[in-house]
């Protein structure tokens, strides 16, 4: 029932969002079947290379060719971006868009003044504008109000409200307590089951819950191995699910076709999660190089969320943040971003993840910078949110390059990224499934 109301609640909700950002294509020639794109430079990520004066034909919301020799249809819609430099659609594989306001959520303890429709309302917003900023796709890694996400992706699939194609987790799996719970209220208050949808507290509770969010149709499963920063009574290098209870959760979610991700910044937290088996590590804040070696052995991704460390510190200076989690997050900030460039060093595969909602949802397109000056080239840090991305949400064959058969997920800069990654921040062309949300060429 939850679920429902939610769904109705975004359903309802969105309409009135639509103006920031416009659903319907800007495309001269609404009629034609088919759409033309001239790119000035386009970013070939498969290749690593960047390839001049090509152009892309799109046909059904997919690429139907390209190359510099395309001829352009008579009667096709073109998309002049050949001053641009033209990239696939971004994906961030760590984000939080189902959260509600950015500006409540400084203390989790927030989302318990806020009733389950007010935060479902107050994301509707945090879609369109990541969205405008490139990312056509996401995978948001769980909420506290379970299966809120659930609600807002399929908002977006049924096109009521505008945001990215979303892959979403429905709950945190985390121990009663534990880095994922909602903490910091008076031991003798309960929660309503939407607060503690994913508590479990051994490997028979744990198959449980995955079970449930299966039957509920969320994309892929997240579990917290390891304290947190951001919860109150929590320790980010204390180990919270044990090896069984992880081999459990993996081996469940298999059954179902699921991939799983484990939150874990305690180094043990994070080699018990490799060997059970999850597809990516969150944060993975103090590995270690046994961790790195497993990762690299396993094919685990690190998903490194070295830019927000930013914002942490920056509510700290203005006094928002709560003393306890500047006290989880003392040190934590360069141990992250030297491990990061270990494991770069060491070839970890490495994803683009941004933990969208401890900063501002406008602002995730900043870690690019971080990525090249703690050791990527700007390809690779490209590459992190594309063909890595779309490796590890397992959805390759569709998303993550511009190639034939491949949605028409598509942005363009004014800028080279190449010679100046900081380009990436700002983005001039939008376009998902061959429909443009964003022009600036257009709009002015």
């Amino acid at each position: 029932m939850l679920r429902i109301a939610l769904q109705k609640v975004a359903v309802v909700a969105a309409a009135a969002c639509l103006c920031g950002l416009p659903a319907r294509s800007q495309q001269p020639n609404k009629d034609a079947a088919v759409t033309a794109i001239r790119a000035g430079k386009l970013v070939d990520v498969d290749t690593g290379k960047v390839l001049t004066n090509q152009v892309v034909l799109i046909r059904g919301g997919k690429i139907d060719s390209i190359g510099g020799n395309v001829a352009i249809p008579a009667g096709a819609n073109v998309i002049d971006l050949s001053g641009k430099t033209v990239l696939p659609g971004l994906i961030d594989c760590h984000t939080h868009l189902a959260d509600g306001d950015h500006a409540d959520n400084a203390d989790p303890v927030g989302q318990l003044k806020r009733t389950a429709s007010q935060v479902a309302l107050e994301s509707v917003p945090n879609a369109r504008v990541f969205l405008g900023e490139g990312f056509t796709s996401v995978r948001d890694v769980g909420v506290y109000r379970a299966l809120n996400d659930i609600a807002l992706r399929d908002a977006i699939n049924h096109g009521y409200i505008v945001g990215p194609r979303m892959f979403v987790a429905g709950a945190y799996i985390t121990i009663t307590g534990g880095a994922g719970a909602m903490t910091g209220f008076a031991p003798d208050i309960s929660l309503p089951l939407d607060l503690r949808y994913g508590e479990a507290n051994n490997p028979w509770e744990v198959r449980q819950k995955v079970r449930l969010l299966a039957h509920n149709g969320v994309d892929h499963i997240k579990v917290l191995s390891t304290g947190a920063v951001l919860t109150h009574g929590s320790n980010p290098k204390s180990v919270e699910f044990t090896p069984e209870e992880l081999d459990a959760l993996v081996d469940e979610a298999n059954h179902f076709g699921l991939r799983v991700e484990a939150h874990a910044h305690a180094a043990e937290g994070i080699k018990n999660a490799i060997r059970a088996g999850v597809a990516s590590v969150e944060h993975a804040t103090l590995i270690d190089d046994e961790g790195i070696a497993l990762a690299k052995q396993h094919g685990t991704y690190l998903d490194m969320d070295i830019y927000d460390e930013e914002c942490i510190q920056e509510e700290a200076k203005k006094g928002t943040a709560p003393a306890d989690f500047l006290e989880h997050d003392r040190d934590l900030g360069e141990t992250h971003r030297r491990n990061f460039t270990k494991a770069l060093h060491a070839g970890v595969k490495l994803s683009f993840g941004t933990d969208a909602g401890v900063c501002a949802y406008d602002r995730s397109s900043r870690q690019f910078a971080f990525m090249v000056k703690y050791g990527m080239t700007p390809m690779q840090a490209i590459q992190s949110a594309t063909s890595s991305a779309a490796d590890l949400l397992g959805k390759s064959e569709l998303l993550g390059s511009l190639k034939p058969g491949k949605y028409a997920d598509i942005i363009a800069v004014d800028g080279d990224v190449m010679a100046d990654i900081h380009a990436i921040e700002h983005v001039s062309f939008v376009m998902k499934e061959g429909k443009v949300y964003k022009n600036e060429k257009l709009e002015r």
